[in-house]
């Protein structure tokens, strides 16, 4: 049974766009939905997971802006209220976690420490 879950992190014009983009590409798996999580490592102690995945037991599934999300329960501690963006500029291009649980995060943007 899939748990539903309020939504626990959000998503900027930039960041639904592209999701979109990558869903429409040829190839992509339907059946899969976008997993928002944790895991431990990286310069600051712990790394952000953003891809597509298939749901499993201990996901909880939401949904935004038409776009399906899953994230392991224990994972929403870490990161309820994120912001996720997508900058497409000459100096970066990726997505970006702003994270206000993080009480430092890395140079590089995609760990942090809580």
């Amino acid at each position: 049974m899939e748990a539903t879950l309020s939504i626990p992190v959000g998503f900027t014009e930039g960041a639904i766009n592209e999701l979109k983009r990558l869903m429409e590409e040829e190839g992509f798996d339907n059946n899969k939905k976008l997993r928002v999580g944790v895991k431990g490592g990286g310069c600051s102690g712990m790394t952000y997971v953003l891809g597509f995945d298939e749901m499993i037991e201990d996901d909880e599934q939401f949904e935004y802006e038409g776009i399906s999300c899953i994230m392991n329960k224990g994972h929403e501690m870490y990161l309820f209220g994120m912001q996720i963006d997508f900058q497409d500029g000459l100096n970066s291009r990726g997505f970006t976690f702003s994270n206000p649980n993080a009480s430092s995060t890395c140079g590089c943007g995609t760990s942090f420490a809580v």
